[in-house]
């Protein structure tokens, strides 16, 4: 990640990225030409990350996914063509995301996870994890981990989505805005409004994040996350009901089995709040019951800001979240938290 600097932009590349060179700076640009990004699962969410970034232009784009395009693609992926059907899905997105930029190397693969060596992972400075399980998301951590590959995995179920930022050591710039006051003191009245000076100044910064076994194993009873309980939102919870209920199932929630999903989904709340001690009332039941398919325009939501932070990274321009983000659909917002530390 320390060598993004070192790629030229051509003139071809200067035009056509002419309004976010503008907006964060040629050398952020070539950090993002130099990117080589992994984005496992190409569902809606996942299609959603694809087009962002391939759109900011980095360097190249891999698209893994080992399933077929079905009808429930149509809900939400708008990479896959219905002509498509019934093949595989990183495949039949080529195209599409092609034509978004035809000046980033985009590749589908449709090998399994489990299939890839860890050396794999190597050739990527960004992994993007999609539609995975609670073990693979952890395998792929480590990974990560132990070879300074920028980590993010998430994703979408119904109105509800998260995603989750192991960017280890995070070098940043940042612009610091201060107001200062310019008026002398003279002990008269002031007749008119105070005269301010606003000066913006780049800072440099640096964010440590913990990796997701610690995110996911925060333990609730302990003294400084008990007092979070008092402002906190429930959507933590609600994940990881999520992650047990697809660990467990094999699936996500479906809307063919909803009340039974619904039922099961309440079991793996009252057992984790349970253990943590805390109140069985903490998660809003009608929370659990906006979790099913993949909403198209949460899609869109989720997806444009998990590129807007992958974008962050790789550029190092401005803070990344660190390290939850969430879509709350009963309060129709977001936010981000940092569990683990």
């Amino acid at each position: 990640m320390g060598e993004m600097a070192s790629v030229d932009i051509t003139e071809d590349e200067a035009q056509l990225y002419d309004r976010q060179i503008r907006l964060w700076g040629l050398e952020s640009q070539k950090r993002l030409r130099k990117a080589r990004v992994l984005v496992i699962g190409a569902r809606g969410f996942g299609a959603e990350v694809c087009k962002n970034i391939i759109l900011a232009g980095v360097k190249s784009v891999t698209i893994m996914d080992h399933g077929v395009v079905d009808e429930q693609d149509f809900c939400s992926q708008f990479l896959v063509p219905r002509s498509e059907i019934g093949k595989n899905r990183a495949e039949a997105s080529l195209e599409r995301a092609q034509e978004l930029n035809p000046m980033v190397e985009i590749t589908a693969d449709k090998e399994k996870i489990d299939d890839k060596p860890d050396s794999f992972f190597g050739n990527f400075d960004v992994v993007c994890a999609t539609e995975c399980t609670t073990a693979q998301f952890l395998h792929l951590d480590n990974v990560c981990r132990e070879n300074n590959i920028k980590f993010f995995c998430g994703d979408v179920y119904g109105f509800f989505g998260y995603i989750f930022l192991d960017l280890q050591i995070q070098e940043f710039m940042e612009e610091v805005t201060t107001i200062t006051n310019t008026h002398e003191p003279t002990g008269e009245p002031l007749a008119k409004k105070r005269k301010t000076e606003k000066t913006v100044q780049n800072t440099k910064g640096t964010e440590t994040y913990v990796p997701l076994q610690d995110a996911l194993d925060v333990d609730w009873t302990s003294e400084s996350y008990a007092k979070r309980l008092k402002r906190m939102d429930p959507s933590y919870f609600v994940m990881k009901a999520l992650l047990k209920f697809c660990d467990k199932k094999g699936r996500k929630p479906s809307p063919s089995e909803r009340e039974k999903d619904i039922e099961s989904l309440k079991e793996f709340v009252k057992e984790e709040l349970t253990k943590q001690k805390i109140r069985e009332d903490f998660v809003p039941e009608l929370l659990l019951k906006d979790v099913f398919a993949e909403i198209s325009p949460v899609c869109a939501i989720m997806g444009g800001i998990t590129a807007q932070e992958i974008i962050k990274t790789v550029s190092q321009k401005e803070r990344p979240h660190n390290n939850i983000f969430f879509f709350n659909p009963l309060k129709c917002i977001g936010y981000s938290a940092c569990f683990g530390v």
